[in-house]
């Protein structure tokens, strides 16, 4: 795999030891951002986000199983997710750096990998985690219901331009306030206890 031969990782000056060489945007590159998510589409589309913080909480419960290099990791994710979402190396291994610096966990070369283990402080913290931060991610899309929400915001916009263009000043003033009031009323869904 790239930046996994017997050499070890390239790059290993800018992730001191972890991933490939190649400009990531700063000391750690993209950082806890689950850069890289997918999520399958209606017509096999993929695109999507995972949430940030996922990938730091997705490695540290992966190595409560079993030590592993960073590939193993990506493929872990992919796996268990199916295919819904698959962290680049550009959000594991600085990821895994920062884990390292912070003392959480170790690595060491085996077989021309760097196979990384949970140290004690590292354990603790994963124990305290989440047992599978990856699931959310991993969660189907209701594409059904993603078509009817798309279909209705068709027809409240045609709505909206027939009377932009043809209602009267006085109409059309209601109809913004309309429009302010259903965006309040969305939010407050999300406050309602279901």
């Amino acid at each position: 795999m790239p930046g996994e031969g017997p050499g070890g990782f390239e790059g290993r000056a800018a992730f001191g030891g972890f991933g490939p060489g190649r400009p990531m945007g700063g000391p750690f590159g993209h950082g806890f951002g689950g850069h890289g998510g997918r999520r399958g589409g209606p017509h096999g589309r993929r695109g999507g986000r995972a949430r940030r913080g996922d990938v730091r909480a997705s490695l540290l419960a992966l190595l409560k199983e079993r030590p592993m290099h960073g590939y193993e990791m990506i493929a872990e994710i992919a796996e268990r997710t199916n295919g819904a979402w698959r962290p680049s190396p550009g959000s594991i291994y600085p990821n895994l750096q920062l884990l390292e610096e912070e003392g959480l966990i170790t690595a060491e070369e085996v077989g021309g990998k760097r196979l990384v283990s949970l140290t004690e402080r590292g354990r603790a913290e994963a124990e305290a985690g989440p047992a599978e931060p990856w699931a959310e991610a991993g969660r189907e899309v209701d594409w059904e219901a993603v078509q009817e929400v798309g279909q209705a915001l068709v027809a409240v916009e045609q709505a909206v331009q027939q009377v932009m263009r043809t209602g009267t000043e006085a109409q059309r003033a209601k109809g913004l306030a309309v429009l302010t009031e259903a965006r309040k009323k969305l939010y407050l869904v999300l406050a309602e206890d279901d």
